[in-house]
This record gives C-alpha cells, sequence and structure tokens, in this order.
C-alpha cells in the first residue's frame, strides 16, 4: 500500500518518514534470512529442554512490512515516544488512531485493561494509561508503550514467545505482565 502511495519503495519511505525523523539508528528491515551481527538471540523453550536458539530459523526479512522490522530496545522506547507523542502525524490522525474499541487488546495483551485503536492500543494501569503495541514473533515478545504525550516510555523486549496463559507457560506470562506493569509505573513516575 505505501509502494501504491507514493510511487516510492516501502524502504526509502521507511527511511524518509520513520528512521530519518525520529534518528532511529540501528532499525532496520531486513532482506532474506541474515540478521545484522551483532542481535539479541530468541529462544524456543518449549519443552523437552534445553531452550532452542530460534533466532535465525524464520527470517526477519521474509516477513518484511508484515512484522519483519528488527531494532533494539533503545530505538524501539524512541520510536514509541514519537509514534504516540504525534511527531510522525497531524494531530487528526492522532485523534482518530484514539478512538478506541473497548475490550480489543493486542496479542499478547498488554498491562492493565486494553482498548482497540488504529494500530495502537490502549492501556489502562493502575500508574495511569499509556498508548502503544505488543508483538511476538518466533524466538521474541515485546512492549512498547509511552504516555499519552509521548514524552515517558517503557519498553519491555524478552527473548522468548509468550502468549496468553491459555496457550502459554501462565507463571512465565503472568511475570511478563508483572514486568510491563512495573515498567509502566517506573516510567510515569508511580
Amino acid at each position: 500500500m505505501v509502494e501504491e502511495a507514493t510511487g516510492r519503495t516501502y524502504e526509502s519511505q521507511l527511511q524518509k518518514q520513520v528512521y530519518g525523523p525520529l534518528g532511529l539508528r540501528r532499525t532496520t528491515l531486513p532482506v532474506g534470512a541474515n540478521l545484522k551481527k551483532p542481535f539479541i538471540h530468541g529462544y524456543d523453550v518449549s519443552p523437552p529442554p534445553p531452550p532452542e536458539d530460534v533466532s535465525e530459523d524464520f527470517a526477519a526479512g521474509w516477513a518484511w512490512a508484515s512484522g519483519g522490522m528488527v531494532s533494539t530496545p533503545a530505538d524501539l522506547n524512541t520510536f514509541i515516544r514519537g509514534y504516540v507523542g504525534g511527531k510522525l502525524f497531524d494531530l487528526q490522525t492522532r485523534r482518530e488512531q484514539r478512538q478506541v474499541i473497548e475490550g480489543g487488546s493486542s496479542d499478547p495483551p498488554g498491562p492493565g485493561k486494553n482498548s482497540a485503536g488504529l494500530g495502537i492500543f490502549r492501556y489502562e494501569t493502575r500508574c495511569g494509561t499509556v498508548w502503544g503495541h505488543t508483538g511476538n514473533i518466533a524466538g521474541y515478545t515485546q512492549f512498547a508503550a509511552a504516555s499519552p504525550d509521548g514524552k515517558r516510555s517503557a519498553t519491555v523486549s524478552i527473548n522468548t514467545p509468550l502468549s496468553p496463559p491459555s496457550t502459554g507457560d501462565q507463571d512465565a506470562f503472568k511475570a511478563l505482565r508483572r514486568a510491563e506493569g512495573r515498567a509502566v509505573c517506573a516510567a510515569l513516575g508511580g
């Protein structure tokens, strides 16, 4: 859609509209199966042990625009601040994104009460409300959120995929949710 709308490559538009304006220096859209080193290794911890390194079993480049970006936690934090804070689009777009569907949640769900907007989720936690996104893919689970003005943020990155308790390790998923909630509280100063 990006290429059709702009007449330019997806990669060039990422540089022009996201990487450049936010100063993201360690975020890439790999091509093919090779990850640029160094990178955080991701693991499948399903029984039977031992954990298996699956970092390069699923090539980020194969996912391309559907989740194939590779980034550092610091760049992810910079991105979520800029995205939520409105540095990438106008106020009208931000207002439209924040018209939520109550009870809609990201996958895996984020901390607190989840509601779904357009390309972004609202997480109402005991320490306040943040906007962001979660996601997982083979070997990794991510959470990134920022205060409504984008000035405070939290990211949690782990190197194994965790899903809701009905399909995954209940204790590990509960620990992840606690970590996300604590990260939000620390970011919001509560």
